[in-house]
């Protein structure tokens, strides 16, 4: 049963915005529910809440952390039986801080921590807690928040409500109120169930935002510079500020700056005694003293040629010293450090051990007002069995009761600190702790001492002289309270009127002393006058200062600023900006108390506060020069730096999303050079993008891509190493690493995986993979299900002649030169290898094309082509009508440009223009392309260029073509055999598929090139007519055909089932309409296609090679070429 005197104790409890529920709201609550989880804030009040609700018949069992129980028992709630499942935090669950690439010291200007993404998570050390919340939550139907009852506590407690309804949405939320671990308070707080304040603990939620923007912001300049310009005295200091830390710190340095500016001044006083019967008297001067020798000696000399004295006057009044107030958080901090020598910080850790063992109230509170409803005389009783204060005790309650003498503050949170049961085994420091608590309480439940005070007046040559004596009549309070003390003064009897002759008249001189040097009490009282920090956070800001040397201790515990705390105060004040000083946090304080009413929103608060330190902090980087010459004055001259970009890192851009994720994407620079794109999700996400190290300089350009989704994509600006890139690229362009610059697909090896679960380290991973849940590509596979072609990194090409752009190998070096030994035919046939033995390149000198690797007796196997951008450019390079083109724009298979001539033979392409190659006809590579069409058959068994932007249709050389059939491949299942499939290739934007034209694979034959009537080229002004010659090639397009139509082994055309717009995963539109299919040839195991197509108003052609079931049935090459 809970009395009502009990129901009425926690009316005063409730905060703004924090609703009672009523009856009716609680049965509404606890309708059907079996089980109720309850939290609280640390293991020991979990156990002892749980404790008194059962009664001492709960069951514990063990919960993930070893250091958090269960304790279940069951429970009659308004008249509902429930199990409650009781378990706890430790602290604050989740934990503020920046997203991991803001994390290092280096990775940013400490200005961006002003604005850098914040993220809430659970510190791993915390998981088995959550886990243990999600767990319990799961089973329950209601969640009752029983952390501390204070600013703290509600935010820990929404931190509970986060994690549980993230796993069970439905769960009821409710919040028990109590100051007290004790029978009475617990239950009533059962009784009196709430709903949680949201303001509350919004206002937490903004002075962490702001202690961690302001503080990491400022400390990383503060320690990366003057470690610098300091390295032989603060290489290994870490040079922290806070927001309350430097105030607190600012108090310190004024008080000794005070004393050291202090200049002592001599005074002069008259002083007179008199030796009376009963005892000798003192009298002072009313005028104190005088500074002034000359006056102070006239008015002595007076005094003396007269100097007998009269009784003016004899007053006497009854005098009371008071009891002391209800006692707070602050007061108990300072009586501690006064009387007990116990400093803050160990104050308030043993004032919450004795809390939670159900000793004392809640120790962090701002109330001193007793409230009315508080059984203060059941707390009384409590005392009465102590042998040292019982007696004192009784007294009280024989004299009517406690009469507390309260202050006039109330947080309307927790009352006074006060003794909530007696306690008679405590040992050291927390029975001395308790004893001063409990001495306080029967202290401020007592009365006034009574004493009677005597004032006696003379006079001596018109100077005015007094005396005080003292008789205490009622010591009351002081009985109990040693901490006070209030000495007797015994006065002889004076009568008015009456003469005597005084002992001594003398004229004694003094001096000034300066203040002295703070004691904590001291300090902690300023805090509290000034508003900086709260009750809660006095101790920790004052354990900081000292921890980070910027304040020391004397030997009679008084604070002493150390040259780091000066240089640094001073510093700030240089610079013409206050920091030291209260008035910035104090503000702060009075706003976050604003949010806590309801008169503030936290997001107008938290911008305004923001922009005001960063507005400092932008200032203070640009006097920074003021910091270093006012700790050279203790540090000596320090290291000149010339800039400041020297300290401070350059702000990372984002370049794009991260596909896995969702989050920007950075270009960084490896700790062993090159460079790489890297999520700043890391390490939560593994994304990343590795450049190879051909790039040479990579950089975010200002030009966005238009095609890349999500936007913005920025193209990045890259330089390569000379002979990496093909003779016909620039080693400097800008290109797109979204997904839709083929050049940077194939030059980057952009190849896709997904990057493995977070495992406590980086792993290094090769160049030019990205790690992703989805590619980096934007067409459409994989919304399609068509599997996307793989690619190989286009293999580095001689250089064209005249140039220094050398063979270098896949590995970004210079290639070995070296020549066939072996008998056979390709006996002193040069060759380019790797020099280091790192890849397996391969490339005969006399060809224009490296393989992917193999003995020298293979077959080169072609390249895919891309083209890339010069820097600043949106538009391909090499296009038609490029300047400098001598063929119209075109480029021969010699990568040179193509000469333009005129058919001069009669027929039907007389007066025809062609392009052709410019060298001499026995050097000439067989190139021939119409100028009127986009595209035209070329010479048979022209060299691979690989790259270079034509019109030309490229055309592979290829040997010894096998007879026999060609199974195509499943396109859900690669590599596996079957007749009839489907293959789709993605080609360019394009969606291609192959299919055979019998229900079987047909035979392949070798033939040569036959062109259809009336489509032969004819010979040129030189007598010489382009033939396609060689044998192994078999297209089918419409325009050419097999000579041995039965021969004939594939057709190509678009996909009917495909709509004629194509839509890529980033919403590309491909082109409308028919396409022109591709043409396919045999070579050994590998099936080559080829075909173009218009994009954007440029001409493109496209090889791809298919390779046969086998060891390697991937699709080797899919990328646009010349």
């Amino acid at each position: 049963m809970i009395f009502p005197v009990v129901r009425r104790a926690l009316r005063w409890l409730p905060r703004p915005g924090s609703r009672a529920l009523t009856l009716a709201d609680m049965e509404v609550a606890l309708r059907g529910v079996r089980k109720i989880l309850c939290v609280a804030e640390k293991n020991d009040a979990a156990k002892g809440i749980a404790d008194l609700l059962s009664g001492g018949r709960m069951r514990r069992r063990e919960g993930l952390s070893r250091f958090n129980k269960i304790y279940e028992f069951d429970y009659r709630l308004r008249g509902q039986n429930v199990t409650m499942i009781m378990t706890s935090v430790s602290g604050h669950l989740l934990a503020h801080d920046f997203q991991m690439q803001f994390r290092k010291w280096q990775s940013c200007n400490p200005l961006v921590l002003f604005e850098a993404e914040i993220e809430k998570y659970c510190p791993e050390n915390f998981l088995d807690i959550k886990k243990t919340l999600e767990r319990e939550a799961r089973q329950c139907q209601v969640l009752v928040i029983w952390t501390d009852c204070d600013r703290e506590g509600e935010n820990i407690g929404f931190e509970i409500i986060h994690v549980c309804k993230a796993v069970k949405p439905s769960l009821q939320v409710l919040r028990a109120r109590f100051s007290e671990i004790t029978a009475r308070a617990v239950q009533a707080a059962c009784e009196n169930l709430m709903e949680p304040d949201r303001r509350v603990s919004d206002a937490v939620d903004v002075r962490q935002e702001l202690d961690l923007r302001i503080g990491a912001a400022f400390t990383r300049f503060q320690t990366l510079r003057l470690q610098k310009i300091f390295p032989e005295v603060l290489a290994e200091q870490l040079i922290s500020y806070g927001s309350c830390q430097f105030p607190t710190l600012g108090f310190v340095v004024e008080r000794f700056k005070a004393i050291q500016a202090f200049v002592p001044e001599t005074f002069h006083k008259i002083r007179v005694t008199h030796d009376h019967r009963d005892g000798a008297v003192e009298f002072s001067w009313k005028r104190h003293r005088l500074f002034n020798h000359t006056a102070c000696l006239v008015l002595y000399q007076l005094c003396m040629e007269d100097p007998r004295a009269t009784v003016v006057e004899v007053r006497s009044k009854a005098k009371s010293k008071w009891r002391p107030q209800a006692l707070d958080t602050v007061e108990l901090e300072k009586l501690a450090s006064r009387k007990l020598r116990i400093n803050a910080k160990e104050t308030m850790r043993i004032a919450e051990k004795l809390y939670t063992q159900g000793y004392i109230s809640y120790p962090r509170t701002e109330t001193n007002i007793f409230p009315k409803d508080l059984d203060l005389t059941a707390l009384v009783e409590e005392q009465t069995h102590d042998p040292r204060w019982g007696p004192f005790a009784q007294s009280i309650l024989e004299r009517g009761g406690p009469t507390p003498r309260n202050g006039n503050k109330s947080d309307q949170a927790h009352p006074p600190i006060h003794p909530t049961k007696y306690a008679d085994s405590l040992q050291g420091d927390e029975q001395r702790l308790y004893e001063l608590i409990v001495r306080h309480f029967l202290a401020c439940c007592s009365q006034d001492a009574q004493g009677q005070e005597t004032t006696v007046e003379i006079d001596i040559a018109q100077e005015r002289f007094v005396a005080h004596g003292l008789v205490i009549l009622a010591r009351n309070y002081l009985d109990v309270y040693p901490y006070d003390r209030w000495s007797e003064k015994t006065l002889p009897v004076y009568s008015r009127g009456s003469c005597f002759q005084p002992s001594t008249v003398e004229m004694v001189d003094g001096e000034t002393s300066p203040p002295q040097l703070l004691t904590e009490a001291d300090l902690i009282a300023l805090m509290e006058k000034h508003g900086i920090g709260t009750d809660a956070t006095h101790a920790e800001h004052i354990e900081t200062i000292k921890a980070r040397m910027y304040v020391g201790l004397t030997p009679d515990k008084r604070f002493l600023p150390g040259h780091l705390g000066m240089g640094l105060v001073e510093g700030y004040d240089s610079m013409g900006y206050e920091m030291s000083k209260p008035d910035l946090r104090a503000e702060l304080e009075a706003d976050l108390k604003l949010i806590c009413e309801g008169k503030k929103d936290k997001l107008v608060v938290l911008q305004q506060q923001v922009q005001k330190y960063k507005q400092v902090f932008i200032e203070a980087m640009a006097k920074a020069q003021r910091l270093d010459e006012a700790l050279s004055q203790y540090f000596g001259a320090g290291v000149e730096l010339a800039q400041q970009e020297a300290i401070f890192p350059a702000v990372p851009e984002p370049v794009r999303k991260c596909p896995q994720c969702g989050k920007d994407m950075v270009l960084k620079t490896r700790k062993s050079g090159g460079f790489y794109l890297s999520c700043t999700g890391f390490p939560e996400c593994r994304s990343a993008v590795w450049f190879p190290d051909s790039v040479l300089e990579a950089s975010r350009d200002g030009s966005v891509c238009p095609v890349c989704q999500p936007h913005p994509v920025y193209r990045l600006k890259f330089k390569f190493k000379r002979g990496s890139l093909p003779p016909t690229m620039p080693l400097e362009f800008v290109g797109c690493v979204g997904g839709c610059d083929e050049t940077l697909r194939e030059i980057l090896d952009l190849r896709f995986s997904r990057g493995p679960a977070r495992a406590g380290q980086t792993v290094s991973q090769p160049s030019g993979h990205l790690q992703a849940s989805q590619p980096l590509d934007r067409m459409g596979s994989s919304q399609h299900g068509h599997p996307q072609p793989a690619l190989a990194r286009t293999a580095p090409l001689p250089a064209a002649e005249g140039e220094g752009n050398s063979v270098t190998c896949n590995c970004g070096r210079e290639a070995l030169l070296l020549t066939v030994r072996k008998e056979g035919p390709n006996q002193g046939r040069q060759f380019y290898k790797c020099s280091g033995g790192g890849c397996s390149f391969f490339l005969w000198a006399d060809s224009g094309h490296p393989e992917a690797g193999g003995p020298p007796s293979e077959a080169p196997r072609p390249p895919g082509g891309s083209l890339g951008r010069p820097p600043g450019s949106g538009k391909p390079l090499g296009g038609p009508g490029s300047p400098g083109d001598g063929g119209g724009g075109a480029c021969c298979l010699c990568s040179q440009p193509a000469v333009t001539r005129t058919v001069q033979k009669d027929g039907p392409n007389k007066g025809r223009q062609f392009h052709t190659c410019a060298k001499p006809r026995e050097q000439q590579c067989g190139f021939f392309q119409w100028v009127d069409e986009n595209v035209a058959p070329a010479r048979v068994g022209a060299p691979w260029m690989g790259v270079g932007r034509t019109a030309a249709r490229r055309w592979v050389k290829v040997n010894d073509a096998p007879e026999g059939t060609w199974p195509l491949q499943d396109t859900q299942k690669p590599g596996h055999a079957s007749e009839g499939a489907w293959r789709e290739l993605s080609l360019g934007a394009h969606l291609y598929h192959l299919e055979p034209l019998g229900a079987a694979s047909q035979p392949v034959s070798s033939g040569p090139l036959e062109a259809p009537p009336g489509q032969e080229p004819e010979e040129e002004a030189g007598g010489r007519r382009p033939e396609a010659k060689g044998p192994g090639l078999v297209p089918r397009t419409p325009g050419l055909r097999p000579r041995n139509p039965g021969s004939a082994a594939f057709a190509t055309s678009l996909d009917t089932r495909v709509p004629s717009v194509l839509r890529t995963d980033e919403g590309r539109v491909g082109p409308r309409g028919p396409l022109p299919p591709p043409a396919a040839f045999v070579s050994g195991n590998e099936l080559f296609l080829q075909g173009s197509f218009e994009e954007s108003g440029c001409s493109w052609s496209v090889t791809c090679v298919l390779r046969s079931p086998g060891p390697d049935r991937s699709l080797k090459k899919a990328t646009p070429g010349g």
